[in-house]
């Protein structure tokens, strides 16, 4: 029986482990892109920015939360881009941060 338990517990970790990984490098990416939006409104603290953009992702589950802020302070701020470039580009910056996760 404790070698199924075991297994269970290892399952148990990895599982914690993935999560961790994967909340650090969805974070990781939210600062990525709250840097680039940053620069294309020409905000004075590009950093400041990028952490009302990691913020932004505590409202609800997923990633609409993020998306909405970045489209409305782009929209606000006369940049024009479409829903489709938010998300090819948070896609994009997904993978600069799972590199840069498991680098670390």
């Amino acid at each position: 029986m404790s070698g199924m338990s075991d297994r269970e517990k290892a399952f148990e970790n990895k599982f914690a482990h993935d999560q961790e990984l994967r909340f650090k490098a969805e974070a990781r990416r939210n600062k990525l892109i709250g840097l680039w939006a940053a620069g294309l409104l020409g905000k004075a603290d590009p950093d400041a920015y990028a952490r009302e953009v990691v913020e932004a992702d505590f409202e609800e589950a997923g990633d609409e939360d993020v998306l909405r802020k970045l489209r409305a302070d782009l929209s606000a701020g006369g940049v024009s881009i479409t829903d489709e470039e938010l998300r090819e580009k948070m896609v994009e910056f997904l993978g600069q941060a799972i590199e840069q996760v498991q680098n670390s």
